[in-house]
């Protein structure tokens, strides 16, 4: 079972919310999932990126792979330079 760190879809219909969750990658995408450990909302100007930093690293750490546009959300918020330099 290999993990994901990928995002579940939320929101009404034309108007998405995400959650970043970490999750198998064989469960649905809105299914269930091990735990939530930021959110994502791409209609705010700039889009909104709460996450527990912490929580993301522990996973990491546990083998569990971003998916590319986690990556690139990851990236955008200077996560990885930070994990680079500690």
């Amino acid at each position: 079972m290999s993990l994901k760190i990928r995002l579940a879809r939320y929101g009404a219909k034309k108007k998405p919310y995400y959650r970043i969750v970490v999750a198998s990658s064989e469960a649905p995408r809105d299914g269930r999932f091990l735990e939530l450990v930021g959110t994502y909302d791409p209609l705010k100007k700039p889009a909104a990126v709460t996450l527990k930093q912490d929580r993301v690293k522990a996973w990491i750490e546990k083998g569990a792979a971003p998916t590319a546009t986690v990556r690139s959300i990851l990236k955008r918020e200077g996560f990885f330079s930070e994990t680079a330099n500690a």
